[in-house]
Protein backbone atom coordinates (compact mmCIF):
# COMPACT_ATOMS: atom_id res chain seq x y z
CA UNK A 1 0.00 0.00 0.00
CA UNK A 2 1.40 3.40 -1.14
CA UNK A 3 2.54 6.18 1.38
CA UNK A 4 -0.29 8.73 0.04
CA UNK A 5 -3.18 5.84 0.33
CA UNK A 6 -1.97 4.79 3.59
CA UNK A 7 -2.49 8.60 4.86
CA UNK A 8 -5.77 9.20 3.26
CA UNK A 9 -7.07 5.76 4.42
CA UNK A 10 -6.04 6.41 7.52
CA UNK A 11 -7.54 10.28 7.76
CA UNK A 12 -10.70 9.01 6.65
CA UNK A 13 -10.92 6.51 9.35
CA UNK A 14 -11.03 8.71 11.77
CA UNK A 15 -14.64 10.14 10.98
CA UNK A 16 -16.21 7.31 11.10
CA UNK A 17 -15.88 8.15 15.20
CA UNK A 18 -17.94 10.69 14.66
CA UNK A 19 -20.58 8.70 12.75
CA UNK A 20 -20.83 6.59 15.44
CA UNK A 21 -21.86 9.01 17.72
CA UNK A 22 -25.07 10.01 15.80
CA UNK A 23 -25.79 6.35 14.96
CA UNK A 24 -25.48 6.53 18.84
CA UNK A 25 -27.48 9.59 19.69
CA UNK A 26 -29.73 10.59 16.35
CA UNK A 27 -32.55 12.11 17.92
CA UNK A 28 -30.23 14.79 20.12
CA UNK A 29 -28.32 15.22 16.50
CA UNK A 30 -31.24 16.02 15.15
CA UNK A 31 -32.90 18.19 17.97
CA UNK A 32 -29.76 20.26 17.51
CA UNK A 33 -29.84 20.57 13.71
CA UNK A 34 -33.02 22.01 14.01
CA UNK A 35 -32.01 24.78 16.58
CA UNK A 36 -28.75 26.08 14.60
CA UNK A 37 -31.32 26.17 11.46
CA UNK A 38 -33.94 28.08 12.92
CA UNK A 39 -30.98 30.34 14.89
CA UNK A 40 -29.24 30.81 11.51
CA UNK A 41 -32.40 31.85 9.39
CA UNK A 42 -34.12 33.64 12.21
CA UNK A 43 -33.18 37.73 10.52
CA UNK A 44 -33.97 36.11 6.99
CA UNK A 45 -37.19 37.61 5.51
CA UNK A 46 -38.60 33.76 5.81
CA UNK A 47 -37.62 33.49 8.98
CA UNK A 48 -39.48 36.43 10.27
CA UNK A 49 -42.01 35.91 8.40
CA UNK A 50 -42.87 33.03 10.38
CA UNK A 51 -40.99 33.75 13.76
CA UNK A 52 -38.04 31.68 13.70
CA UNK A 53 -36.61 33.45 16.75
CA UNK A 54 -39.80 32.08 18.80
CA UNK A 55 -39.44 28.28 17.59
CA UNK A 56 -38.46 25.73 20.08
CA UNK A 57 -39.71 22.80 19.96
CA UNK A 58 -40.46 20.52 16.97
CA UNK A 59 -44.03 20.50 17.32
CA UNK A 60 -44.09 24.44 17.00
CA UNK A 61 -41.70 24.22 14.01
CA UNK A 62 -44.49 21.79 12.56
CA UNK A 63 -47.79 23.97 13.56
CA UNK A 64 -45.95 27.45 12.24
CA UNK A 65 -44.28 26.65 8.58
CA UNK A 66 -46.06 24.89 5.87
CA UNK A 67 -44.95 22.20 4.11
CA UNK A 68 -43.55 23.27 1.13
CA UNK A 69 -43.45 22.30 -3.02
CA UNK A 70 -41.09 23.61 -5.39
CA UNK A 71 -43.95 25.39 -6.78
CA UNK A 72 -44.19 27.32 -3.01
CA UNK A 73 -40.66 27.66 -2.93
CA UNK A 74 -39.98 29.05 -6.52
CA UNK A 75 -41.19 32.73 -5.44
CA UNK A 76 -38.55 32.70 -3.03
CA UNK A 77 -36.26 31.27 -4.86
CA UNK A 78 -36.73 33.35 -7.71
CA UNK A 79 -35.93 36.64 -5.68
CA UNK A 80 -32.71 35.70 -4.72
CA UNK A 81 -31.35 34.44 -8.24
CA UNK A 82 -32.36 38.23 -8.93
CA UNK A 83 -30.30 38.96 -6.40
CA UNK A 84 -31.55 39.16 -3.42
CA UNK A 85 -30.14 38.16 -0.40
CA UNK A 86 -31.05 37.09 3.11
CA UNK A 87 -34.61 35.82 1.95
CA UNK A 88 -34.11 32.53 2.58
CA UNK A 89 -30.64 31.55 4.35
CA UNK A 90 -28.46 34.09 6.55
CA UNK A 91 -25.24 33.92 4.10
CA UNK A 92 -25.18 34.87 0.19
CA UNK A 93 -26.29 32.43 -2.07
CA UNK A 94 -24.71 32.67 -5.67
CA UNK A 95 -24.91 28.98 -6.20
CA UNK A 96 -28.10 27.03 -7.86
CA UNK A 97 -28.13 23.47 -8.84
CA UNK A 98 -30.61 22.94 -12.27
CA UNK A 99 -32.41 19.93 -11.15
CA UNK A 100 -34.32 18.26 -14.34
CA UNK A 101 -34.86 15.48 -13.36
CA UNK A 102 -37.11 13.34 -15.75
CA UNK A 103 -38.72 14.47 -18.81
CA UNK A 104 -40.53 16.98 -17.61
CA UNK A 105 -39.43 20.51 -19.46
CA UNK A 106 -39.76 22.41 -16.45
CA UNK A 107 -36.51 22.55 -14.37
CA UNK A 108 -35.76 23.48 -10.95
CA UNK A 109 -32.52 25.73 -9.19
CA UNK A 110 -32.13 24.73 -6.42
CA UNK A 111 -30.05 26.91 -3.90
CA UNK A 112 -26.78 25.93 -2.82
CA UNK A 113 -25.11 27.89 0.46
CA UNK A 114 -21.35 27.54 1.24
CA UNK A 115 -22.30 25.86 3.80
CA UNK A 116 -24.55 22.72 1.70
CA UNK A 117 -21.44 22.68 -0.04
CA UNK A 118 -18.98 22.27 2.88
CA UNK A 119 -21.48 20.67 5.52
CA UNK A 120 -23.43 18.78 3.46
CA UNK A 121 -22.26 17.62 -0.25
CA UNK A 122 -18.71 17.69 0.48
CA UNK A 123 -18.70 15.94 3.87
CA UNK A 124 -21.11 13.41 2.18
CA UNK A 125 -18.05 12.21 -0.62
CA UNK A 126 -15.69 12.67 2.38
CA UNK A 127 -17.85 10.31 4.57
CA UNK A 128 -18.69 7.76 1.65
CA UNK A 129 -14.52 7.44 1.81
CA UNK A 130 -14.43 7.51 4.97
CA UNK A 131 -17.04 3.87 5.51
CA UNK A 132 -15.64 2.41 2.43
CA UNK A 133 -12.00 2.85 4.17
CA UNK A 134 -13.65 1.33 7.31
CA UNK A 135 -15.48 -1.66 5.31
CA UNK A 136 -12.08 -2.44 3.90
CA UNK A 137 -9.25 -1.53 5.60
CA UNK A 138 -6.83 -2.92 2.96
CA UNK A 139 -8.50 -0.45 0.07
CA UNK A 140 -6.29 1.41 -2.23
CA UNK A 141 -8.51 3.19 -4.62
CA UNK A 142 -6.07 5.98 -3.69
CA UNK A 143 -3.45 4.66 -5.77
CA UNK A 144 -4.84 5.02 -8.50
CA UNK A 145 -7.76 7.63 -9.68
CA UNK A 146 -11.48 8.17 -9.20
CA UNK A 147 -13.59 7.96 -12.49
CA UNK A 148 -16.76 11.00 -12.38
CA UNK A 149 -19.05 10.61 -14.78
CA UNK A 150 -20.99 13.43 -13.55
CA UNK A 151 -23.70 15.84 -15.56
CA UNK A 152 -23.85 17.97 -18.87
CA UNK A 153 -24.69 21.89 -17.59
CA UNK A 154 -21.50 23.58 -17.28
CA UNK A 155 -21.75 26.90 -15.05
CA UNK A 156 -24.20 29.13 -16.45
CA UNK A 157 -24.13 33.15 -15.15
CA UNK A 158 -27.56 34.26 -14.08
CA UNK A 159 -26.30 37.74 -13.23
CA UNK A 160 -22.67 39.26 -11.77
CA UNK A 161 -23.00 37.61 -8.75
CA UNK A 162 -25.05 34.35 -9.19
CA UNK A 163 -24.33 30.80 -11.23
CA UNK A 164 -26.11 28.09 -12.01
CA UNK A 165 -25.39 24.10 -13.91
CA UNK A 166 -25.84 20.45 -13.03
CA UNK A 167 -25.23 19.60 -9.28
CA UNK A 168 -21.93 17.67 -10.39
CA UNK A 169 -20.76 20.78 -12.27
CA UNK A 170 -21.32 23.45 -8.82
CA UNK A 171 -19.72 20.59 -6.88
CA UNK A 172 -17.03 20.62 -9.03
CA UNK A 173 -16.61 24.29 -9.96
CA UNK A 174 -16.17 24.23 -5.91
CA UNK A 175 -13.98 21.44 -5.35
CA UNK A 176 -10.20 22.46 -3.28
CA UNK A 177 -7.44 22.30 -6.25
CA UNK A 178 -6.06 18.95 -4.90
CA UNK A 179 -8.89 16.59 -5.76
CA UNK A 180 -7.78 16.80 -9.56
CA UNK A 181 -4.58 14.57 -8.62
CA UNK A 182 -7.20 11.87 -7.40
CA UNK A 183 -10.11 12.08 -10.12
CA UNK A 184 -10.61 11.80 -13.35
CA UNK A 185 -11.65 13.02 -16.62
CA UNK A 186 -10.38 16.05 -16.84
CA UNK A 187 -12.96 18.72 -16.11
CA UNK A 188 -13.95 20.09 -19.37
CA UNK A 189 -14.61 16.86 -20.25
CA UNK A 190 -16.33 15.59 -17.48
CA UNK A 191 -18.68 18.77 -18.11
CA UNK A 192 -19.56 18.22 -21.95
CA UNK A 193 -23.26 18.73 -22.69
CA UNK A 194 -23.22 15.90 -25.84
CA UNK A 195 -23.36 12.53 -24.54
CA UNK A 196 -22.44 10.74 -27.41
CA UNK A 197 -18.95 12.94 -27.78
CA UNK A 198 -18.60 12.62 -23.91
CA UNK A 199 -18.70 9.07 -23.50
CA UNK A 200 -15.88 9.04 -26.21
CA UNK A 201 -13.49 11.43 -24.86
CA UNK A 202 -13.85 10.12 -20.86
CA UNK A 203 -13.23 6.59 -22.55
CA UNK A 204 -10.00 7.74 -24.54
CA UNK A 205 -8.61 10.27 -21.71
CA UNK A 206 -9.09 7.51 -19.27
CA UNK A 207 -8.01 3.94 -21.06
CA UNK A 208 -4.57 4.56 -20.32
CA UNK A 209 -5.22 5.85 -16.33
CA UNK A 210 -5.21 3.50 -13.01
CA UNK A 211 -8.79 3.67 -12.08
CA UNK A 212 -9.65 2.15 -8.96
CA UNK A 213 -13.10 3.70 -7.91
CA UNK A 214 -15.93 4.97 -10.56
CA UNK A 215 -18.72 7.26 -9.51
CA UNK A 216 -21.83 7.69 -11.90
CA UNK A 217 -25.40 6.92 -12.62
CA UNK A 218 -25.53 3.43 -13.81
CA UNK A 219 -26.88 3.66 -17.23
CA UNK A 220 -23.68 6.20 -18.49
CA UNK A 221 -21.26 3.80 -16.46
CA UNK A 222 -22.93 0.50 -18.07
CA UNK A 223 -22.58 2.61 -21.81
CA UNK A 224 -19.41 4.21 -21.13
CA UNK A 225 -17.46 -0.01 -20.29
CA UNK A 226 -19.19 -1.19 -23.21
CA UNK A 227 -17.53 1.27 -25.54
CA UNK A 228 -14.28 0.60 -23.80
CA UNK A 229 -14.49 -2.88 -24.14
CA UNK A 230 -15.47 -2.33 -27.88
CA UNK A 231 -12.57 -0.19 -28.63
CA UNK A 232 -9.97 -1.78 -26.91
CA UNK A 233 -11.24 -5.53 -27.45
CA UNK A 234 -10.79 -6.23 -24.29
CA UNK A 235 -13.09 -9.32 -22.29
CA UNK A 236 -14.37 -7.31 -19.40
CA UNK A 237 -12.99 -3.83 -17.48
CA UNK A 238 -10.69 -5.75 -14.98
CA UNK A 239 -8.54 -6.51 -18.03
CA UNK A 240 -8.50 -2.42 -18.70
CA UNK A 241 -8.47 -1.42 -14.95
CA UNK A 242 -6.77 -4.37 -13.09
CA UNK A 243 -7.08 -2.41 -9.88
CA UNK A 244 -10.56 -1.47 -9.85
CA UNK A 245 -12.45 -2.18 -6.79
CA UNK A 246 -15.46 -0.06 -5.94
CA UNK A 247 -18.37 1.48 -7.98
CA UNK A 248 -20.30 4.21 -5.96
CA UNK A 249 -23.59 4.62 -7.78
CA UNK A 250 -26.85 6.25 -6.50
CA UNK A 251 -29.74 8.05 -8.87
CA UNK A 252 -31.81 5.35 -9.80
CA UNK A 253 -32.41 1.63 -8.33
CA UNK A 254 -29.26 -0.20 -9.15
CA UNK A 255 -31.49 -3.94 -9.21
CA UNK A 256 -31.86 -3.96 -12.66
CA UNK A 257 -28.17 -3.06 -13.74
CA UNK A 258 -26.66 -6.04 -11.03
CA UNK A 259 -26.43 -8.60 -13.57
CA UNK A 260 -25.14 -6.38 -16.09
CA UNK A 261 -22.21 -4.67 -14.29
CA UNK A 262 -21.59 -8.60 -13.13
CA UNK A 263 -20.65 -9.55 -16.70
CA UNK A 264 -18.93 -6.61 -17.62
CA UNK A 265 -16.91 -5.78 -14.09
CA UNK A 266 -16.73 -10.24 -13.10
CA UNK A 267 -14.91 -11.05 -10.13
CA UNK A 268 -15.60 -10.98 -6.64
CA UNK A 269 -13.27 -7.96 -5.95
CA UNK A 270 -15.65 -5.89 -7.06
CA UNK A 271 -17.28 -3.86 -4.72
CA UNK A 272 -20.44 -1.37 -4.75
CA UNK A 273 -21.69 1.23 -2.26
CA UNK A 274 -25.05 2.91 -2.99
CA UNK A 275 -25.65 6.87 -2.18
CA UNK A 276 -28.25 8.63 -1.89
CA UNK A 277 -26.92 12.25 -3.28
CA UNK A 278 -29.41 15.11 -4.52
CA UNK A 279 -29.37 18.52 -5.73
CA UNK A 280 -31.30 19.13 -2.35
CA UNK A 281 -28.51 17.49 -0.41
CA UNK A 282 -26.70 14.91 0.74
CA UNK A 283 -28.81 12.28 2.62
CA UNK A 284 -27.92 8.13 3.06
CA UNK A 285 -24.82 6.11 2.18
CA UNK A 286 -24.44 2.49 2.63
CA UNK A 287 -22.41 1.18 5.25
CA UNK A 288 -22.45 -2.37 4.99
CA UNK A 289 -20.70 -4.01 2.52
CA UNK A 290 -22.76 -4.36 -0.85
CA UNK A 291 -26.19 -3.61 0.84
CA UNK A 292 -29.00 -1.57 -0.29
CA UNK A 293 -29.47 -0.43 3.06
CA UNK A 294 -27.94 3.03 3.41
CA UNK A 295 -27.53 5.05 6.80
CA UNK A 296 -29.13 8.44 7.27
CA UNK A 297 -26.87 11.25 7.45
CA UNK A 298 -28.01 13.26 10.59
CA UNK A 299 -25.34 15.31 11.27
CA UNK A 300 -25.33 17.50 7.25
CA UNK A 301 -27.29 20.38 8.23
CA UNK A 302 -30.46 18.94 7.03
CA UNK A 303 -33.63 18.13 9.42
CA UNK A 304 -35.98 15.34 8.97
CA UNK A 305 -39.54 14.65 8.59
CA UNK A 306 -41.42 12.13 7.54
CA UNK A 307 -44.94 11.51 6.22
CA UNK A 308 -47.17 8.60 4.60
CA UNK A 309 -48.15 9.37 1.10
CA UNK A 310 -51.80 8.89 1.00
CA UNK A 311 -51.47 11.72 4.30
CA UNK A 312 -49.94 14.35 1.98
CA UNK A 313 -52.06 17.16 1.38
CA UNK A 314 -52.02 20.37 2.69
CA UNK A 315 -49.88 22.96 4.10
CA UNK A 316 -49.43 20.96 7.75
CA UNK A 317 -50.03 17.45 7.27
CA UNK A 318 -49.47 15.21 9.97
CA UNK A 319 -45.94 14.61 9.67
CA UNK A 320 -43.08 11.99 11.78
CA UNK A 321 -39.72 13.58 13.24
CA UNK A 322 -37.07 10.49 13.15
CA UNK A 323 -38.42 9.46 16.44
CA UNK A 324 -41.45 8.66 15.34
CA UNK A 325 -40.91 6.40 12.57
CA UNK A 326 -41.84 2.90 12.14
CA UNK A 327 -40.15 -0.05 10.43
CA UNK A 328 -41.39 -1.11 6.27
CA UNK A 329 -43.71 1.75 6.28
CA UNK A 330 -43.77 3.75 2.87
CA UNK A 331 -42.41 7.68 3.92
CA UNK A 332 -42.48 10.80 1.40
CA UNK A 333 -39.05 12.72 2.73
CA UNK A 334 -39.56 16.57 3.67
CA UNK A 335 -35.97 18.27 4.72
CA UNK A 336 -35.33 21.67 5.92
CA UNK A 337 -31.58 22.53 4.74
CA UNK A 338 -28.66 24.90 5.42
CA UNK A 339 -29.60 26.09 2.06
CA UNK A 340 -32.76 27.89 3.12
CA UNK A 341 -35.25 24.98 2.08
CA UNK A 342 -37.90 25.05 4.75
CA UNK A 343 -40.09 21.98 5.26
CA UNK A 344 -39.62 21.17 1.30
CA UNK A 345 -40.89 18.12 0.42
CA UNK A 346 -38.57 16.36 -1.54
CA UNK A 347 -39.91 14.12 -3.82
CA UNK A 348 -38.75 10.54 -2.87
CA UNK A 349 -40.58 7.96 -0.69
CA UNK A 350 -38.14 5.79 1.46
CA UNK A 351 -38.96 2.95 4.03
CA UNK A 352 -36.69 2.09 7.39
CA UNK A 353 -35.44 -1.12 7.16
CA UNK A 354 -33.59 -0.48 10.72
CA UNK A 355 -34.56 1.83 13.48
CA UNK A 356 -30.72 1.44 15.85
CA UNK A 357 -29.13 2.86 13.90
CA UNK A 358 -31.86 4.30 11.23
CA UNK A 359 -30.96 3.10 7.99
CA UNK A 360 -33.00 2.90 5.02
CA UNK A 361 -34.01 2.50 1.27
CA UNK A 362 -35.18 4.32 -1.42
CA UNK A 363 -38.85 2.82 -2.73
CA UNK A 364 -40.01 5.42 -5.22
CA UNK A 365 -40.94 9.23 -5.81
CA UNK A 366 -44.44 10.20 -4.70
CA UNK A 367 -44.99 11.18 -8.22
CA UNK A 368 -43.96 8.31 -9.80
CA UNK A 369 -46.29 5.14 -9.29
CA UNK A 370 -49.55 3.76 -10.65
CA UNK A 371 -52.88 4.18 -8.76
CA UNK A 372 -55.51 4.24 -11.93
CA UNK A 373 -57.11 1.42 -9.68
CA UNK A 374 -55.96 1.86 -6.34
CA UNK A 375 -53.60 -0.68 -7.02
CA UNK A 376 -50.63 1.67 -5.15
CA UNK A 377 -47.58 0.15 -7.36
CA UNK A 378 -44.75 1.89 -6.30
CA UNK A 379 -41.04 1.53 -7.43
CA UNK A 380 -40.11 -0.77 -4.94
CA UNK A 381 -42.51 -3.09 -6.31
CA UNK A 382 -41.86 -2.92 -9.80
CA UNK A 383 -38.26 -3.40 -9.14
CA UNK A 384 -38.71 -6.18 -7.07
CA UNK A 385 -40.78 -8.03 -9.78
CA UNK A 386 -38.41 -7.22 -12.61
CA UNK A 387 -35.70 -8.74 -10.36
CA UNK A 388 -37.76 -12.06 -9.90
CA UNK A 389 -38.66 -12.21 -13.96
CA UNK A 390 -35.20 -11.62 -14.85
CA UNK A 391 -33.22 -13.98 -12.45
CA UNK A 392 -35.95 -16.57 -13.76
CA UNK A 393 -35.97 -16.66 -17.34
CA UNK A 394 -32.22 -15.61 -17.79
CA UNK A 395 -33.00 -11.80 -19.01
CA UNK A 396 -31.37 -8.26 -18.20
CA UNK A 397 -33.01 -5.24 -18.65
CA UNK A 398 -31.58 -1.62 -19.78
CA UNK A 399 -34.23 0.16 -19.11
CA UNK A 400 -38.13 0.35 -18.55
CA UNK A 401 -41.36 2.48 -18.11
CA UNK A 402 -45.10 1.89 -17.59
CA UNK A 403 -48.40 3.34 -17.11
CA UNK A 404 -52.19 2.15 -16.70
CA UNK A 405 -54.39 1.06 -19.14
CA UNK A 406 -58.10 2.82 -18.58
CA UNK A 407 -60.84 1.21 -17.90
CA UNK A 408 -63.60 1.37 -20.72
CA UNK A 409 -66.87 0.51 -20.97
CA UNK A 410 -65.91 -2.85 -22.94
CA UNK A 411 -62.56 -3.84 -21.54
CA UNK A 412 -61.24 -3.97 -17.81
CA UNK A 413 -58.05 -1.66 -16.68
CA UNK A 414 -54.36 -2.99 -16.48
CA UNK A 415 -50.91 -2.02 -16.79
CA UNK A 416 -48.55 -1.42 -19.39
CA UNK A 417 -44.90 -2.23 -19.91
CA UNK A 418 -42.00 -0.96 -22.18
CA UNK A 419 -39.11 -2.76 -21.70
CA UNK A 420 -35.85 -2.42 -23.59
CA UNK A 421 -33.83 -5.90 -22.97
CA UNK A 422 -30.14 -6.37 -22.65
CA UNK A 423 -30.44 -10.02 -22.62
CA UNK A 424 -34.01 -11.07 -23.74
CA UNK A 425 -35.95 -13.41 -21.63
CA UNK A 426 -35.68 -17.48 -22.48
CA UNK A 427 -39.28 -17.16 -22.20
CA UNK A 428 -41.25 -14.25 -22.79
CA UNK A 429 -44.72 -15.21 -21.49
CA UNK A 430 -42.98 -16.70 -18.79
CA UNK A 431 -41.31 -13.15 -18.15
CA UNK A 432 -44.45 -11.61 -18.06
CA UNK A 433 -46.20 -14.00 -15.49
CA UNK A 434 -43.21 -13.87 -13.08
CA UNK A 435 -43.78 -10.36 -13.34
CA UNK A 436 -47.11 -9.94 -12.36
CA UNK A 437 -46.99 -12.99 -9.85
CA UNK A 438 -44.25 -10.87 -7.97
CA UNK A 439 -45.96 -7.73 -7.96
CA UNK A 440 -48.93 -9.53 -6.46
CA UNK A 441 -46.60 -10.95 -3.82
CA UNK A 442 -45.66 -7.67 -2.81
CA UNK A 443 -48.65 -5.92 -3.10
CA UNK A 444 -51.75 -6.99 -1.82
CA UNK A 445 -53.77 -3.66 -2.74
CA UNK A 446 -52.61 -5.10 -7.17
CA UNK A 447 -52.88 -8.72 -5.90
CA UNK A 448 -57.09 -8.05 -5.08
CA UNK A 449 -57.63 -6.33 -8.25
CA UNK A 450 -55.89 -9.11 -9.60
CA UNK A 451 -57.86 -11.58 -8.40
CA UNK A 452 -59.93 -13.38 -11.23
CA UNK A 453 -58.89 -10.50 -13.12
CA UNK A 454 -61.41 -8.51 -10.99
CA UNK A 455 -60.25 -4.94 -11.91
CA UNK A 456 -57.42 -5.41 -13.63
CA UNK A 457 -55.91 -8.09 -16.00
CA UNK A 458 -52.48 -9.48 -16.81
CA UNK A 459 -50.03 -6.62 -18.12
CA UNK A 460 -49.14 -6.17 -21.51
CA UNK A 461 -45.56 -5.78 -21.93
CA UNK A 462 -43.46 -5.07 -25.02
CA UNK A 463 -39.87 -5.44 -25.87
CA UNK A 464 -39.11 -2.59 -27.54
CA UNK A 465 -36.15 -2.07 -29.88
CA UNK A 466 -31.95 -1.83 -28.57
CA UNK A 467 -31.69 1.96 -27.36
CA UNK A 468 -35.18 3.26 -28.09
CA UNK A 469 -34.88 5.10 -24.50
CA UNK A 470 -31.30 6.53 -25.59
CA UNK A 471 -32.91 7.57 -29.13
CA UNK A 472 -36.15 8.86 -27.74
CA UNK A 473 -34.18 11.49 -25.18
CA UNK A 474 -31.99 12.38 -27.61
CA UNK A 475 -34.65 13.43 -29.79
CA UNK A 476 -36.04 14.95 -26.78
CA UNK A 477 -32.93 17.16 -26.17
CA UNK A 478 -32.82 15.58 -23.38
CA UNK A 479 -29.56 13.09 -22.97
CA UNK A 480 -27.66 13.83 -19.84
CA UNK A 481 -26.98 12.51 -16.47
CA UNK A 482 -29.99 14.02 -14.46
CA UNK A 483 -32.15 13.08 -17.72
CA UNK A 484 -34.40 9.96 -17.10
CA UNK A 485 -37.74 8.37 -18.52
CA UNK A 486 -40.14 7.97 -15.15
CA UNK A 487 -39.76 4.44 -14.53
CA UNK A 488 -43.81 4.49 -13.40
CA UNK A 489 -46.32 7.22 -14.01
CA UNK A 490 -50.27 7.21 -13.45
CA UNK A 491 -51.07 8.32 -16.77
CA UNK A 492 -50.06 7.52 -20.39
CA UNK A 493 -48.18 10.82 -21.88
CA UNK A 494 -44.87 9.17 -21.85
CA UNK A 495 -46.25 5.48 -22.97
CA UNK A 496 -47.85 6.83 -26.28
CA UNK A 497 -45.05 9.29 -26.67
CA UNK A 498 -42.22 6.06 -26.47
CA UNK A 499 -44.97 4.04 -28.66
CA UNK A 500 -45.28 6.13 -31.39
CA UNK A 501 -41.40 6.74 -31.49
CA UNK A 502 -41.55 3.19 -32.27
CA UNK A 503 -43.93 1.97 -34.57
CA UNK A 504 -44.70 4.99 -36.16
Amino acid sequence: MGVLNSFISWFMKKRVHQIELFKKYPHEVQEEVRRKLLYSARNTVWGQQYDYADIKTADEFRQRVPVSTYEDLQPWIDRVMRGEQYVLWSSELKWFAKSSGTTNDRSKFIPVSQEALEDCHFKGGKDLLSIYCNLFPDTEIFNGKGLTIGGSHQISQLNNEAYYGDLSAVLMQNLPFWVDFIRTPELSVALMDNWEEKVEKIGLETIGQDVTNVSGVPTWTIILFKWILEHTGKSNIHEVWPNLEVYFHGGVSFTPYRDQFDVLVPGAKMNYLETYNASEGFFGIADKANSPDMLLMLDYGVYFEFIEPELMGGPFPPTKILGEVKLNTNYAVIISTNAGLWRYLIGDTIRFTNLEPYRFRITGRTKHFINAFGEEVIIDNAEYALHEACHATAASIRDYTAGPVFLTTSDKGGHEWLIEFENAPDDFERFVTILDESIRKVNSDYDAKRHKDLALVRPKVHAVPDNTFYNWLRMKGKLGGQNKVPRLANDRHILEAILKFVYE
